[in-house]
């Protein structure tokens, strides 16, 4: 048996056994047939807004990252919740038309394409390199638009413990922090709006300390560069990094104790950053609790001693559930049996998907109740990087759906 993790607390059973999702059984949400289904919760994400909103200090404003979950009825609810969305690229500019927040744009490939079309949107872009200032520079000649423009960091630390470390090292990401004072001068000379920096040490951390750590060296940082170059951000980008507990003994993150460390540096800055706009960047955070990939059982059988469930789903619709997305040792997501979520487990199993690949793992030797052909499974935190971040044309099997339950 190996374990897995932790089943996220907003979720129960109706009184007939089964998982309840949105006030009826998660069954009722698939339709017949080959219909692996997304499930994503509007009341998850707002009680993760409301609370992040009573944790932190009202000057600190908070963004989606639109890479974490791009489904345009999620985004309809987000943007009702946050103050700003962060894109990664122009087809998401394109996903978020019509939604009325503030944009942003990073992301170290930015095409002149990307580029023309984050000027004529009025978006900020988070400038990777030199060579990506003087080409949005150029192009807002000649368009004649006066860019808005911030310059991420690669700061000179990283995210303590962090699943993803974007800092401290040579990296595509950002402007090494040595470089970034010339790099201000320039876009000033320029008459470019020169909007501040986005510093972003690292992601998927479940540790307040090593965040706390991590907004105090960005404070230090920032009030480094302002020293050398005489000029006071109108914003500045404290990335995200909040993780969920995905794994066997992860505990979730002390979201408060990182408010109040983070009120009480702010507290401390000199009078001149008064007017500066303080930003956290959450995508996972918000939303990848509030998903659930729910499949089928399509057979079950035996082989060398060990129980195999095939469902009609797979990695090429959680492909971070089948450990094939960072994962060094790849460990078990929490998953359920729904048709029978209150009975206790009794046969160990391993869950996997239809494609035509040992890869394709949802569930390694995990326990289950007495599992039958036709009972449905669910794998929970899928609200983020889910099926966007799959290989959907994989051997040309069915695509997930997704839906919004906002009841």
């Amino acid at each position: 048996m190996k374990e897995m993790g932790p089943i996220p607390p907003y979720f129960d059973a109706t009184p007939t056994g089964h998982l309840r999702i949105g006030g009826k059984e998660a069954g009722d949400w698939l339709e017949e047939g080959d219909a692996p289904l997304f499930v994503y919760s509007a009341d998850v994400v707002r009680q993760k807004v409301a609370r992040l909103r009573s944790e932190f200090p009202d000057r600190v404003k908070l963004h989606y990252a639109v890479k974490a979950n791009p489904y345009r009825p999620l985004l309809e609810i987000m943007s009702e919740e946050v103050d700003g969305l962060d894109l990664a690229s122009r087809g998401e500019l394109d996903q978020v038309k019509g939604l009325g927040l503030p944009l942003s744009m990073a992301g170290p490939g930015k095409s002149d394409a990307d580029l023309a079309a984050a000027l004529k949107a009025g978006v900020t872009i988070h400038l990777e390199s030199e060579g990506e200032a003087e080409r949005a520079l150029s192009l807002g000649r000649e368009l004649s638009l006066r860019p808005q423009l911030a310059i991420r960091i690669n700061p000179p630390f990283a995210l303590k413990g962090a699943g993803m470390k974007m800092g401290g090292l040579a990296s595509p990401f950002g402007v090494d922090a040595d470089r970034v004072p010339a790099l201000v001068r320039l876009l000033v000379e320029a008459d470019a709006d020169w909007r501040g920096y986005h510093i972003y040490a690292g992601s998927q951390s479940l540790s307040a300390d090593a965040l706390i750590e991590s907004h105090r060296a960005t404070l230090d940082l920032v009030r480094s560069l302002t020293e050398k170059t005489g000029k006071i951000p109108a914003e500045v980008n404290l990335g995200g990094g909040f993780g969920i507990p995905y794994f066997p003994r992860e505990k979730e993150l002390d979201s408060a104790a990182v408010g109040k460390a983070l009120a009480d540096a702010l507290s401390d800055l000199p009078a001149e950053y008064a007017d500066t706009r303080f930003i956290l960047e959450l995508g996972r955070w918000l939303v990848g609790e509030a998903g659930i990939y729910l499949t089928r059982v399509l057979d079950r059988k035996e082989s060398h001693g060990k129980t195999f469930l095939v469902t009609d789903g797979g990695l090429h619709h959680v492909l971070a559930a089948s450990g094939n997305f960072g994962q060094f040792l790849r460990r078990n997501y929490p998953i359920a049996n729904t048709s029978r979520f209150s009975e206790e487990a009794q046969m160990e199993a391993s869950v996997v998907g239809r494609l035509c690949t040992p890869l394709d793992l949802l569930g390694d030797e995990v326990m289950l109740p007495d599992t039958k052909v036709g009972d449905i499974i669910a794998i929970f935190c899928q609200g983020a990087y889910g099926l966007s971040a799959s290989p959907t044309a994989f051997l040309g099997q069915p695509s997930a759906k997704e839906i919004l339950n906002d009841q």
